[in-house]
């Protein structure tokens, strides 16, 4: 009789132990099923602030031109809304150039619905196809906060006559951050950067932090598929692959 029990008790002592270890199993595998792997998620999705659109007149357009190989265009590194925000003084401005004869540039900058040319400028361009960078020197008017600029870049194919010459356009705007922003970004190291700048909106610092990232860490796995998906949200899939120059 005390045999029988003793096997009952030992029976149900293993259930017992069976159903504990199944749940535990089951929990951790849930656990680990929706919590990712924080170092290989994806973040880098654009999000663009919920704001209004720039005048009706801004840009994104593009003139191409036979100066150009293919008579190919420029493509502007903006946001759908060609309107990209910026929380400095002289931001960093981006373009895709294909191979060209030309190797000069003119970068425009207007206020007040361009009744006033706030800066212009020539640089030189690089031999090669590629994604060039421009950045407002300290001789520029700084950006005032709240304010939106109206930019114009164009290959200066005829100095004589402009009419041939390719040329795209964009806003910018220059904004202050909120405090938890400002917070979140002093605390930050550049691998968390290009994040926080585009989970906020912030197109110009977003997209100069994974440049910088990209020049650092240019065989970085993560870094290079965090790349393609900033430029996959905002429909630039088609340049992502284009060497920085």
């Amino acid at each position: 009789m005390k045999l029988i029990k003793s096997s009952q008790y030992f029976l149900v002592f293993s259930l017992s132990l069976c159903f504990n270890f199944a749940h535990t199993f089951t929990t951790q595998a849930q656990a680990q099923l929706y919590q990712p792997n924080k170092t290989w998620q994806i973040s880098q999705t654009f999000k663009p602030p919920k704001r209004g659109a720039p005048p009706v007149s801004a840009g994104g357009s593009t003139r191409s031109s036979s100066c150009l190989a293919g008579k190919k265009v420029i493509t502007p590194l903006i946001p759908p809304n060609k309107l990209g925000l910026t929380l400095g003084q002289r931001p960093t401005f981006f373009w895709h150039i294909p191979e060209s004869s030309v190797k000069t540039a003119k970068f425009l900058l207007f206020a007040d619905n361009d009744q006033r040319l706030v800066y212009e400028t020539s640089f030189t361009l690089p031999d090669k196809s590629g994604i060039v960078s421009f950045t407002l020197p300290d001789t520029a008017p700084a950006l005032a906060v709240d304010k939106t600029y109206h930019w114009y870049l164009t290959i200066v194919c005829d100095a004589e006559d402009s009419s041939d010459n390719p040329i795209v356009d964009g806003w910018v705007e220059r904004i202050k951050p909120e405090l938890a922003l400002s917070e979140a970004l002093k605390k930050a190291n550049l691998r968390k950067l290009p994040t926080i700048y585009a989970e906020a909106g912030i197109w110009h610092e977003a997209l100069a932090t994974l440049v910088q990232l990209r020049r650092t860490e240019p065989n970085n796995l993560k870094v290079r598929m965090d790349w393609r998906q900033f430029f996959k949200s905002v429909d630039l899939s088609a340049i992502a692959s284009s060497p920085l120059i």
